[in-house]
């Protein structure tokens, strides 16, 4: 085993949440810091680590990324903890929808379309009636069917499902796949937005500063990615790398090696969070060999971040479910409001008392609706001190002021008052960046 492999197969038995370093990893395995940084990268690379800023480098839990763009019948399977009895071909066929087949069969015959899934028990008619309209079967509480019913699901391709489970609680689990698959349609990914390789304009080490005055002046941009000879991203260079610059002097002398990148399965919004804060105009994306697939730019991800915040949601997420609940209330200082919010039994935690959570999702809620109607600023939480004073039991109407103590070109501070009975029962300050103006 290389030294490089010992690096790799050291950070991997690390437990998730340490933190590692170049130096640390050199000294503790007797390496040098170039063969354990070049570890390191490899091991960002492939998901065992996770740089933070103002964080470090830390040992992260490693995830198979699940992308179900269609939520078909083998994946059912799963999800009620199920066999199947017969119609195995048609596994991999998406779900429609599915009826509960509590009708008469006269009834119930203009619910059923191809690609739906009956949920009945053991009525042979109506499971004979669901597979000649092309609609698959699920039996409840663990019912045998005919051979004949297994011989026509067969015939027609069409999957027969059993579970154990009752029908409200069937119906309940398929529900939830659902609306969990349409919430993770809803996440715009950077792939969704990249401009692909074949338009992206970038430079490559052998360049020289000539070459990059002649592709400013050909494009009219400024930055472009710098790869090498295998396609691989390097660097970045921009007009501040060239300044003063001999025209012959090579591109890899003056770029900014190591620069930072996207891939394509993160999400828009955390890469958003990391070119406002880093102040980048654009992200070279990359495969995770670093091979150059595309770029974005701060333009595309704040369009697009800001036309997501506008869209309806087609499925509700716990956020939604609390944020929907409070209620803004005119106020006549620009830079101040109030709020208000009814405490419900879904917001409590084991003592009847809101959940520090919650309150902390209310918080931001109101600080980022304050920097919108007050400044038409989209703005992304990054850091909030929490103060509970008081408990805020069940049924409580709580009142949550905002004062915006600065804002700036990036940043804005805003102080966050919780009123029980005009007492103060929470405090906290919140600091957001701000996206481009709506």
């Amino acid at each position: 085993m290389t030294k490089h492999d010992q690096i790799l197969a050291h950070i991997e038995s690390l437990p998730v949440g340490d933190k590692i370093s170049v130096r640390g990893i050199a000294k503790m395995l007797s390496v040098s810091e170039g063969t354990a940084y070049r570890a390191i990268k490899e091991a960002e690379n492939v998901g065992l680590v996770s740089t933070i800023q103002r964080v470090g480098t830390i040992r992260i839990e490693t995830k198979t990324k699940e992308n179900i763009k269609n939520l078909t019948f083998k994946e059912i399977v799963k999800i009620i903890d199920g066999d199947v009895l017969a119609g195995k071909k048609g596994l991999k066929k998406p779900l429609d929808k599915f009826i509960i087949g509590a009708m008469t069969e006269k009834s119930m015959l203009r619910y059923i379309t191809p690609g739906a899934l009956m949920i009945v028990g053991d009525r042979e008619g109506v499971q004979r009636l669901a597979l000649n309209n092309g609609a698959a079967v699920l039996l409840t509480g663990g019912f045998e069917v005919s051979q004949d019913i297994i011989d026509l699901a067969d015939e027609v391709k069409m999957p027969i499902l059993r579970t154990s489970h009752d029908t409200f609680t069937v119906g309940m689990l398929i529900n939830r796949a659902i609306s969990d698959q349409m919430i993770k349609k809803d996440i715009v990914l950077v792939e969704d937005i990249q401009t692909p390789e074949s338009e992206t304009c970038y430079m490559t080490t052998k360049d020289t500063v000539e070459d990059y005055v002649k592709l400013v002046e050909k494009t009219g941009y400024t930055r472009f990615p710098v790869v090498n000879k295998s396609n691989r991203l390097v660097g970045m260079v921009t007009a501040k790398d060239v300044s003063d610059k001999s025209l012959t002097q090579s591109i890899e002398k003056v770029m900014t090696k190591d620069p930072r990148h996207a891939k394509s399965h993160m999400s828009v919004a955390s890469i958003g969070h990391q070119m406002i804060w880093d102040g980048l105009e654009i992200i070279p994306v990359v495969e995770d060999d670093l091979t150059l697939v595309g770029i974005i730019s701060r333009q595309d991800v704040m369009r697009t971040v800001q036309l997501a915040q506008k869209q309806p949601q087609a499925a509700h997420k716990l956020t939604d479910h609390i944020t929907n609940q409070i209620v803004e209330k005119e106020m006549p200082e620009k830079g101040d409001a109030i709020f208000t919010f009814v405490v419900t039994p879904q917001m409590i935690n084991n003592l009847g008392t809101l959940s520090f959570g919650v309150l902390n999702q209310i918080i931001s809620s109101v600080v980022r609706s304050t920097m919108l109607s007050r400044y038409n600023f989209h703005s992304v939480i990054e850091q909030s001190s929490l103060y509970y004073f008081k408990l805020i039991q069940m049924d409580s109407e709580i009142e949550i002021r905002t004062q915006v103590i600065e804002v700036g070109r990036r940043s804005g501070k805003v102080e966050v008052s919780v009123y029980k009975d005009n007492i103060v029962s929470a405090k906290a300050i919140a600091v957001c960046q701000l996206m481009d103006p709506v």
